[in-house]
């Protein structure tokens, strides 16, 4: 237990597996985001269409959505390093196929078009769609259940150092070295994440599935699983219906523009605030993790976070504004790994595929929603009048699930592995 409490932060790091594992996360994070940034430029720089960037997200996240529960299922029953390996393979290939349609001298897209471009981004969004439960799932596998919480806090770390860190390595790549380079980088990282995954060693999974048990009965038995665990259900929902209210990132280039009258380097620093507060925040996790009076803890930083959206909304300041989305940020990992222990800790082995895959739909379908809802309802009630109703919204859903959920609510981690 003094592990867990930080007494020794650094405990989990000192486990091989785990290691690698952040290393694979991290370039893998790093590549992925690389890659987004770099397909954006090039695909409004071939059409000068801005709807196809809002198509980009629609096309990853339709396969996501649809094959996360069918990958949660055979995450449960089948080698969950192997599954992460092979399936790192199809980012290679789709990251190779990007490289070769980049070369000028192949004259790729007179002879396809954008058709190319788009089938890497559906291929990659199946490629998240099975990683992100793959990935839950075979984490628990690597740590100690009494190191989950500090493993966690570790894991949110590493993304979000690699959020910033891809989009701006991209950018700088493009922009100076042109966009073959850029793809080769996307390529490399993608390379190294596969031999690092090589590395770790496969765990064994308890698998007791019965031969009269189908697919969709093993599925459905990981939804009712997740709708029944009332501690489960309102973790996922609170960060579902936050991300889908109390999001203003889609919103950030009006406000940088038309509020805050800044140009494109004031809005490379507000998209950057969230993450830097996130970050700033796991270090501190590391050695203080919230075990005690967690479901509390999680409550008040949703609400933390609603406050936040509302107070940037207010915001005419690019300072203050700026603090607000640090302070955002620092609040949403706190839920973060919160929601992270949760899944682990209550969450039997032989279901983690199917629980992670249910909260991934929870997760991607409010990022895209979400993007959505912020666009309609700023065309509704006005910029700011929106980004306030979210906040409000997001207040509200912490409001009815301390009410509706009160195992969530009174849960301390500490308490379950006592003294």
């Amino acid at each position: 237990m003094k592990n867990l409490l930080g007494n020794n932060a650094f405990a989990v790091i000192r486990n091989r597996d785990f290691r690698f594992f952040l290393f694979y996360r991290f370039f893998m994070t790093t590549a992925t985001l690389m890659q987004s940034v770099v397909v954006s430029w090039q695909i409004y720089s071939l059409t000068k269409n801005v709807l196809l960037l809002g198509v980009i997200g629609l096309v990853e996240v339709i396969p996501q959505v649809s094959i996360a529960l069918f990958a949660g299922h055979f995450v449960d029953i089948w080698d969950r390093r192997n599954i992460i390996k092979y399936t790192t393979l199809l980012l290679l290939l789709g990251s190779a196929i990007l490289t070769a349609y980049s070369i000028p001298s192949l004259n790729c897209h007179a002879l396809f078009g954008i058709f190319p471009i788009f089938i890497t981004i559906f291929l990659t969004g199946l490629v998240r769609g099975i990683l992100m439960p793959a990935h839950t799932a075979f984490m628990g596998q690597l740590v100690p259940r009494e190191h989950l919480t500090s493993a966690a806090t570790w894991n949110s770390t590493n993304w979000q150092i690699a959020a910033v860190t891809g989009p701006a390595i991209g950018g700088l790549i493009f922009g100076f070295c042109g966009i073959v380079p850029a793809y080769s980088v996307v390529f490399g990282l993608f390379l190294i994440s596969f031999l690092l995954i090589l590395k770790i060693k496969s765990k064994p999974i308890s698998i007791n599935v019965q031969k009269e048990e189908g697919i969709f009965n093993r599925i459905h038995e990981g939804i009712r699983y997740v709708f029944n665990n009332q501690i489960l259900l309102g973790a996922f929902s609170l960060d579902m219906f936050a991300v889908l209210f109390g999001g203003a990132v889609a919103l950030l280039p009006v406000f940088a523009s038309d509020i805050l009258n800044t140009g494109p380097e004031g809005l490379g620093i507000l998209r950057s605030c969230p993450a830097i507060g996130a970050i700033l925040m796991s270090v501190y996790l590391t050695f203080y993790p919230p075990v005690k009076n967690s479901g509390k803890s999680l409550l008040y930083c949703v609400a933390g976070f609603g406050i936040c959206m509302i107070a940037f909304a207010l915001s005419r300041n690019f300072l203050l504004s700026a603090t607000f989305l640090l302070l955002s940020g620092a609040f949403d990992n706190v839920s973060v790994v919160i929601r992270g222990s949760i899944l682990q800790l209550f969450t039997p082995d032989e279901m983690r595929g199917r629980v992670a895959a249910v909260n991934s739909i929870f997760i991607g379908s409010s990022n895209e929603l979400g993007s959505f809802e912020s666009g309609l309802a700023a065309r509704i009630m006005g910029l700011v009048p929106s980004v306030i109703f979210g906040g409000v919204m997001t207040l509200l859903v912490v409001a009815v699930a301390a009410r509706k959920a009160p195992s969530l609510r009174s849960l301390s981690i500490k308490d379950i592995f006592g003294d």
